[in-house]
């Protein structure tokens, strides 16, 4: 098995504690409506939404991946840290990709918003090598959607707080 990691940190003008309640604890409905035309649902299919429930996330038809099912591995809302697991999916690449996991935290950032940190470790199948830019390409991705999710919260400042 191969794994690859990597990190990023995003800064964000919303304090740690208002983004994490909208990007992790309310992510469900509210990536539904800030990116519609992707989200067709997101289920929690076993568990209370704490560590060791699993969600399941469709796609609308058309899109690079039909659905993803992850399992929650911690959430921490007094440091505003959340990590878990793509255990089944698209995502998975069918002999490529055993497992993703991803771990967030987002911490206060000296001009009075958060920086958002991020870890996403690839394990592969044998010696299967993800290339830059299959990676970077979901890097884009995340990073549009949370800046709508950044969007959504100016938009809306008495949201999540």
């Amino acid at each position: 098995m191969g794994v690859v990691t990597y990190k990023s940190e995003v800064p964000s003008v919303i304090p740690p504690a208002r983004l994490f309640n909208a990007f992790v604890l309310d992510a469900d409905d509210l990536l539904i409506k800030v990116a519609p035309n992707a989200f067709k649902s997101i289920e929690l299919i076993e568990g209370d939404g704490g560590p060791g429930s699993i969600k399941k996330t469709t796609f609308h038809e058309g899109l690079q991946f039909n659905y993803v099912k992850h399992k929650i591995e911690a959430i921490d809302k007094e440091n505003h840290t959340y990590s878990y697991s793509v255990i089944e999916g698209d995502a998975l690449v069918k002999g490529l990709i055993e497992k993703i996991t991803n771990e967030i935290e987002i911490l206060p950032s000296p001009e009075g918003g958060s920086i958002l940190k991020s870890t996403n470790t690839y394990y592969t199948v044998g010696d299967v090598e993800i290339k830059e830019e299959q990676i970077m390409a979901s890097k884009e991705k995340a990073s549009k959607l949370f800046k709508g999710i950044e969007a959504y919260l100016l938009a809306n400042p008495d949201a999540y707080n």
